[in-house]
């Protein structure tokens, strides 16, 4: 079958950086789908798992946490999921990604794709949905059923693909009064798009903005950008008894001292967590995808794809890689198609 991988960890613009591949289809077993892959997108996560790197990998290693496509075949315990059901999912951080024609992955972390949408639109969804419906709901509290209406959000780095997902669970579910950051013209109108109510530019004063705005403090914050950089903003803007929830990995230790006095909390979003440690609620993520299904399929929110590249190549994910170190990337990019 066909796949994209890597041998070596190099610079997006070597040669080898990443490879057009031949490689041997897999079988599934347990509670394994077989995914005939139809569209993929790409995340950060996938270029920081390219990044350069002094290793060479024997067999190749294959990248890719995001896919729509049909059910190929199934496991002996598959109870979820039939041959020819539509689905979309993001897969687990410690098996083969998704960029292959064929993927493997567990039932429990895959949802029913999204009727109203074609592949390469439903591709876009599940890695930034299940990282900001955790981050909103599981991780900051945040009642999904309209009991927090109208309390204070800020989402840092509202027009990337998780802020664009967030910003619509948070406005269209939590019925919240939802702050982003954005700094281009074009980020910022996307933002106000998918329903926020105000979007200031994170490379001016942030507390100035915010009382121009009228806003004292934020109940929540969503770190989606640099946590480092943010982080004694954050403990300023934050109200008493707050919560602070960060997707974004630090590289020095951050000071919890200094949400001490507010009694506020601080906590971690990582997405693969269910399936890295195969915990008792993996199934939860399931349930999660067929949510956002139903809500996609309502009208409610909507695909945050902005760009369609085709067929799925390394040329195309070199240049989707590309983009997205860049870090001017708006929405998600997806790759749909395997070509002649």
């Amino acid at each position: 079958m066909k796949a994209v991988g890597l041998y070596k960890y190099l610079p997006i613009d070597e040669t080898d950086s990443l490879l057009d591949l031949e490689v041997e289809r897999p079988n599934p077993t347990g509670k394994e789908l077989l995914v005939s892959v139809k569209a993929i997108a790409v995340n950060p996560v996938d270029t920081k798992m390219r990044a350069p790197q002094d290793k060479v990998e024997k067999a190749p290693r294959i990248l890719g946490w995001d896919a729509a496509g049909v059910v190929e075949a199934v496991g002996p315990d598959v109870t979820l999921f039939s041959q020819g059901d539509e689905v979309f999912y993001a897969g687990s951080f410690i098996d083969p990604g998704c960029n292959s024609e064929f993927h493997l992955v567990d039932e429990r972390i895959v949802g029913g794709k999204p009727k109203c949408l074609d592949f390469a639109q439903a591709a876009a969804l599940p890695l930034t949905s299940i990282t900001a419906w955790e981050a909103l709901f599981d991780r900051l509290g945040i009642d999904s059923g309209g009991s927090d209406r109208g309390r204070q959000l800020l989402i840092i780095g509202g027009a990337g693909g998780v802020g664009s997902i967030a910003t619509q669970f948070a406005k269209q579910v939590a019925e919240l009064t939802v702050t982003v950051t954005a700094s281009r013209p074009e980020s910022q109108a996307w933002c106000k798009e998918l329903g926020a109510d105000h979007v200031i530019n994170h490379y001016l004063d942030i507390p100035e903005q915010m009382s121009q705005l009228g806003i004292a403090e934020y109940e929540f914050i969503l770190c989606l950008n640099d946590t480092d950089k943010y982080w004694q903003t954050m403990a300023a803007l934050i109200a008493p008894q707050g919560k602070i929830c960060s997707i974004v990995e630090t590289a020095a230790y951050v000071d919890l001292g200094t949400l001490k006095s507010k009694s506020a909390t601080f906590v971690w979003e990582f997405m693969f967590t269910r399936s890295m440690y195969e915990t008792d609620d993996m199934i939860e993520q399931h349930h999660l995808l067929n949510n956002v299904s139903d809500l996609v399929d309502a009208g409610t929110i909507r695909t945050t794809v902005n760009k369609v590249l085709e067929p799925i190549s390394s040329k195309n994910l070199k240049a989707a890689h590309a983009e997205i170190e860049n870090r001017h990337t708006t929405g998600k990019i997806v790759l749909q198609g395997w070509g002649s």
